[in-house]
């Protein structure tokens, strides 16, 4: 018999806020190479505008997704050892912005991630898919988690509907390699890990609203153009108010170009204000009210967390 052959489940007591008291902290951000000379070289990086010529895009496309975890369940194995895995729900939608705001497509899925093999969970709340990981140790579970709304934020962004030459698309968060929306830019909001030297960092400090960096190279597990800019004037740092862009490299720099101007001149009117959001300005209005709507549809997280007991309680091999 599979030692691994699952035995019984147990809810973690817990709350998923709060962690597991076995679990570690996640890993850290991969090593980067940045080529910061990509479109102005290094010794030359000065703060840059959107020009007469600019693309400005007929509409725009917000595409995002949201992520809860339900519970954490003890799985023991037939040979009497218990490995933590996790039960959670993930949705993904697009929200499109001309003339008004349309969510175009919203989508939600389940998943119970550990290690194989790990059953299906069929609650009141839906059916909890088992979704293999290969440790279950928490990042890597949560990897799993991340993996899976990837691939549903490609789904919707497909489901859509066309957008046309006119359209500039805005994927909440980082590129990844293993999701890709085609001509999708990647929109990141914080600032964990520092990419660039003194004197560009000092450049991208002195970005006025509406204006961008240089773009530059960033190569981590994948490659791909970045650029930062500024939404919006706010107080408290250098860098308030500040975010970073990403557009795959094969999209050729010239088309990264005309992407970059073409968000510097477009972001800043959805950039949001302390008064309406914790996150402002760099949570924009149509994110921010396309999350709304995408953790609504996760459903009550206590109905959720109450009918995970009752199919775990009623588990049989």
């Amino acid at each position: 018999m599979n030692p691994r052959q699952v035995a019984g489940l147990a809810i973690e007591g817990w709350s998923p806020e709060y962690g597991t008291p076995v679990e570690g902290d996640p890993d850290e951000a991969p090593a980067a190479h940045v080529d910061a000379g990509a479109e102005v070289p290094e010794d030359e990086w000065r703060p840059l505008g959107p020009g007469p010529d600019t693309w400005v895009p007929g509409c725009v496309d917000f595409v995002d997704g949201v992520r809860r975890i339900e519970a954490r369940i003890w799985i023991t194995g037939a040979d009497g050892d218990a490995r933590l895995g996790i039960c959670a729900s993930y949705a993904a939608g697009v929200v499109r912005c001309d003339r008004r705001a349309d969510i175009r497509a919203v989508d939600v899925g389940r998943g119970f991630f550990g290690l194989a093999p790990v059953p299906d969970l069929v609650t009141r709340a839906g059916n909890f898919a088992g979704c293999p990981v290969s440790e279950d140790d928490i990042q890597q579970l949560v990897n799993g988690l991340q993996e899976r709304m990837g691939q549903l934020e490609v789904k919707v962004a497909g489901a859509g509907g066309p957008v046309g030459s006119e359209a500039l698309i805005i994927l909440d968060g980082p590129l990844r390699g293993g999701q890709r929306i085609p001509g999708a830019i990647g929109y990141v909001k914080s600032h964990r890990v520092q990419y660039l030297a003194a004197a560009p960092r000092a450049v991208v400090a002195s970005l006025a609203p509406g204006q961008r960096s240089p773009v530059f190279l960033l190569q981590t597990k994948w490659t791909r153009f970045s650029w930062y800019m500024r939404l919006s004037e706010a107080a408290g740092h250098p860098w308030a108010g500040i975010v970073r862009c990403e557009a795959w490299s094969e999209s050729g720099l010239e088309r990264v170009r005309k992407l970059a101007d073409a968000t510097a001149a477009a972001l800043p009117k959805f950039a949001s204000e302390p008064h309406k959001d914790d996150r402002a300005p760099q949570n924009l209005y149509p994110i921010a009210g396309l999350e709304r709507e995408l953790r609504r549809r996760l459903g009550d997280r206590g109905m959720v967390l109450r009918a995970l007991q009752r199919a775990v309680a009623g588990f049989r091999p």
